[in-house]
């Protein structure tokens, strides 16, 4: 059964994306303004967060303040155009890689980020390959115009080679660095004149601007040898291409390109207006069973794909991001929860900018709500009205580094492990356990290095533990499985094994050597870097 008309209009307003990018490409200051230009705040901040800096409003939580990085992926909602817009901002560094891929899986399209000066680079690659194995569409926001860096063609060149996809530019850049004076949008057929005096984009001057008949202006605003590359680029650009194809980005074979600096809060507008008008709104979503959940089905549906612990110290809070799916969502409803088969009442709702949120009434597909949670969630959890739904799984991907953790106070142990048992369980970190010493002295499993100092700071900032970390010399984690993909509990070849917290056998070996020892022992046996959260 479909929703009411007045529901499905709610639906159609909706547009969920992520920003994604290389660290310091600028993803958190863009994230500012585009916050800032949805009304939801009237001041954005510093970046970095140094000494006589205002903290920016996404990054929330202390450390990320101090480092400039952030840390945990960030939900903010705002209006635009008549559009709800969800904004999800991502983790950059490639140590929080799987809050990432989490949070893909609960948008509909993504814009990837460049730093003008550095290109594509690594952590931007593969970040690209996610949504291209999602079919995620993307638009591009070159960043940082006001600096020196490539000349454009030579990055949409790069762009298109590095990543195998065709770019589309939407805007044009009039000069770059010293020379940056301002936009040229093919598609209004304007130019925006950049003047770093000026901070509103009301203020900014805006000409129309025909190519042939009105490329005298460029000489009024740049020296002659830029304004001459200009129009050559656009000569290039306009001869090349056809018009924009709205079906081939969706279809995730053409990225639109806009320019800008976001730092200077210019293009950043020009990318919104775009990316409402051409971003596509909730769609229907894969099911275990191979079927769809249409977003106007009228059964309410969704899945949580991260949890957060402490956003608010003084009341130990906890709570569960869902993605709406299907249907309409409503503050005290009663749901099913797909793993514990029971029903749940959604008393507590929310709606964020980083940490400040909102009590919500209602919500509806393409939207996110956080609930509170009292332990029944976990990441990938579906809930439902009726019937059973069960969207596909999230995975969770094999750490590299592994240690356990000593506590100063011995009479804390055991806040301890509950403290990592919740930071676990929000995909922090993994925990492994060892069948006979059991959950006493759990290891913990990181991606990389930041993970694990992010874990000491929070266990000492939100528990007020003091922990030491001693490393263990295992490298290498897989999940054992036969080809039909049950799990193996007993491996030839004098395996570590353990059990993660779902109780699946997972084996840890110090390097790749050891572990093609075990496979040449074990013929019949596949090792897998993932696993899902079968729920």
């Amino acid at each position: 059964m479909q929703v009411t008309p007045q529901i499905q209009k709610e639906i159609q307003r909706r547009r969920t994306f992520a920003i994604i990018s290389h660290p310091d490409a600028g993803k958190t200051t863009l994230t500012e303004k585009l916050l800032y230009h949805g009304g939801v705040i009237h001041e954005t901040g510093e970046v970095k967060g140094k000494q006589g800096t205002k903290a920016v409003t996404s990054d929330w939580m202390a450390m990320e303040r101090e480092k400039g990085i952030s840390i945990t992926s960030s939900v903010m909602t705002f209006d635009f155009d008549g559009l709800r817009v969800n904004l999800l901002d991502t983790p950059g560094h490639k140590d929080f890689s799987e809050d990432t891929y989490r949070v893909l899986m609960a948008v509909e399209s993504a814009c990837m980020l460049i730093d003008v000066a550095k290109g594509v680079e690594e952590r931007t690659k593969k970040l690209y390959e996610v949504c291209r194995l999602r079919k995620i569409p993307i638009f591009t926001f070159v960043n940082k115009l006001d600096r020196e860096g490539k000349d454009p063609l030579t990055l949409i060149d790069e762009v298109e080679k590095t990543l195998n996809m065709q770019c589309y530019p939407v805007t044009w850049p009039l000069g770059i660095g010293q020379r940056f004076r301002g936009i040229y949008n093919r598609l209004t057929k304007e130019i925006w004149i950049y003047d770093q005096r000026r901070e509103e984009v009301e203020d900014y001057k805006i000409i129309p601007f025909e190519k042939g008949k009105d490329d005298k202006i460029l000489y009024d605003y740049l020296d002659k040898e830029s304004a001459d590359q200009v129009l050559e680029e656009l000569d290039l650009i306009e001869g090349a291409l056809p018009p924009f194809d709205v079906n081939e980005f969706l279809n995730g074979t053409i990225s639109p390109v806009t320019f800008g600096s976001a730092k200077q809060n210019f293009g950043v507008d020009t990318f919104l207006q775009f990316f409402t008008k051409y971003a596509p709104g909730p769609q229907p979503r894969h099911l275990k069973d191979g079927k769809e959940m249409d977003p106007c089905d009228a059964n309410f549906s969704g899945f949580v794909f991260k949890i957060q612990a402490n956003m608010d110290k003084r009341h130990r809070d906890r709570i569960a991001f869902i993605r709406i799916c299907s249907g309409k969502f409503e503050r005290g409803m009663k749901v099913k929860h797909s793993r514990h088969d029971k029903e749940l009442r959604l008393s507590y709702a929310s709606q964020f900018v980083a940490a400040d949120k909102e009590t919500v009434d209602d919500a509806y597909a393409g939207d996110i709500v956080g609930v509170g949670d009292t332990g029944n969630f976990a990441i990938g959890d579906c809930v439902y009205a009726s019937g059973k739904v069960h969207f596909e799984d999230i995975p969770k991907f094999a750490p590299e580094l592994f240690g356990k953790l000593s506590v100063r106070d011995a009479l804390k142990r055991q806040k301890m492990n509950e403290a990592l048992n919740h930071l676990s369980e929000e995909g922090a970190i993994q925990l492994f356990i060892d069948p006979i010493v059991g959950h006493q002295d759990p290891i913990i499993g990181a991606v990389g290095e930041l993970q694990f100092e992010v874990l000491i700071r929070r266990l000492q900032d939100e528990y007020n533990l003091e922990v030491k970390l001693n490393r263990l010399p295992y490298g290498v984690a897989r999940w054992p499985r036969t080809e039909d993909g049950k799990p193996v509990t007993d491996l030839k070849g004098g395996a570590n094994m353990y059990r993660d917290l779902q109780n699946n056998p997972v084996v840890l070996v110090n390097q790749e050597w050891d572990l093609n020892w075990l496979k040449r022992e074990n013929p019949t046996v596949e090792f897998h870097t993932s696993i899902s959260r079968a729920r």
